[in-house]
């Protein structure tokens, strides 16, 4: 009843409520430790697959029509684009031909669309094959997947056909495609690996052993710096 009573906040009152609360559903999966905010803009939601613990803050945007996988504990920031189609070299290749795509083709005709014929034992119509549209030219799409624990910085651009592993970190304003190793740690136009996050996380393990546990409980085993004890204990 939560998950369905936000979706609707988001839907209908994004001008009065910007506080993402707890409670969503995806797939049919209750998920009572994500939040999104009403501020989001989320197309194809259908296909989009979140699992518990995910954080996605204001003012982003997710197209999600080619599949969009986001793991447990992710977090999305703000003014973040989620994408799994691109149509702007389509767009300039066939002009006005795009909206039309492709009855613009000369002699183009969609198949099935003849009359069905008899067979020719039992009299009866043959069933219609299936329509197929061609793609249309310089058209790109695919999937999106974000592994577990990984953070999305603000103003970064998440294209088609890219997978992010585990822990990794994308740095705002990134324009990421492609796939990325767990624990990269991702910047620039294009985006590329610039270091690893484990780098960071072995310092507070160093100074927080107790964490230990919770850390190798998502990400395996731990840092090795993160196994040694402070000097004093």
């Amino acid at each position: 009843m939560r998950a369905m009573l936000n979706r609707w906040r988001r839907r209908w009152l994004r001008a009065l409520k910007f506080r993402p609360l707890f409670g969503e559903r995806s797939q049919g999966r209750l998920l009572p430790h994500t939040r999104i905010s009403p501020s989001t803009c989320i197309e194809h939601e259908d296909q989009l697959t979140l699992a518990d613990h995910v954080f996605i803050g204001h003012f982003n945007f997710i197209e999600a029509s080619g599949g969009v996988t986001i793991d447990e504990g992710v977090q999305v920031t703000s003014h973040v684009a989620i994408v799994t189609h691109s149509s702007h070299r389509a767009q300039r290749l066939l002009g006005r031909a795009y909206a039309d795509w492709p009855a613009a083709l000369p002699d183009w005709s969609p198949e099935g669309a003849e009359p069905p014929q008899p067979d020719w034992i039992s009299g009866k119509p043959l069933p219609k094959k299936a329509h197929v549209t061609p793609p249309r030219p310089g058209w790109i799409a695919g999937p999106v997947h974000i592994g577990a624990y990984s953070f999305i910085g603000p103003h970064s651009l998440i294209e088609a056909n890219t997978r992010l592993g585990r822990g990794c970190i994308v740095c705002a304003g990134a324009q990421v495609r492609g796939e990325f190793t767990d624990f990269s740690v991702i910047e620039g136009v294009p985006g590329r690996v610039v270091g690893d996050s484990r780098r960071g996380d072995e310092a507070w393990l160093v100074r927080h052993p107790e964490l230990l546990p919770f850390y190798e409980a998502w990400a395996g085993e731990a840092p090795s710096a993160g196994r040694r004890r402070p000097r004093g204990r």
